[in-house]
């Protein structure tokens, strides 16, 4: 595997080729059915995903209703990736729509990673931050949004 597909991950964007190969040396394959979970919502989250082929669904269960699709992400897409940071448990469901081909990394492997190579972990925990920040202000402004709708902002 090439370091482009990793390029195309908002996390690793700024690394340099070298930091990338380093990457993928812990990076696995893994691959699933059409129909098969790759996690389901509560699981432990302990792996990132990159897609290289096919599609994985990630859809949550409303009670009452059933399963309600979030997103479909094909090959270049990725996910789960706060579970190389934080313990929570996963917080959807992720289905294979078809033959899908995944490029996992195990956080305990990501974690030695990081912990022999401390140019790596800042370069990777800055993204982090930034990324953080970003969703904070996206969700600010969705909340902004929504409460001026109900007259209430």
């Amino acid at each position: 595997m090439k370091t482009e597909a990793l390029k195309r991950v908002y996390l690793f964007q700024s690394l340099k080729n070298t930091e990338l190969e380093l990457i993928l040396s812990i990076a696995r394959r893994w691959k699933f059915t059409a129909g098969q979970a790759v996690f389901r919502e509560g699981d432990e989250g302990d792996r990132f995903y990159l897609i290289l082929s096919g599609e994985v669904r990630i859809s949550k269960q409303v009670p009452g209703i059933g399963e309600e699709a979030l997103a479909v992400l094909k090959p270049g897409d990725f996910f789960g990736e706060m579970a190389l940071i934080d313990d929570a448990p996963r917080s959807a469901d992720a289905i294979s729509n078809q033959e899908t081909t995944l490029l996992g990394i195990e956080r305990k492997d990501f974690e030695s990673l990081l912990f022999l190579n401390k140019d790596l972990a800042y370069a990777v925990l800055w993204a982090f931050s930034r990324t953080l920040c970003q969703r904070l202000r996206e969700m600010n402004d969705k909340l902004q949004a929504m409460l001026a709708m109900r007259g209430g902002f």
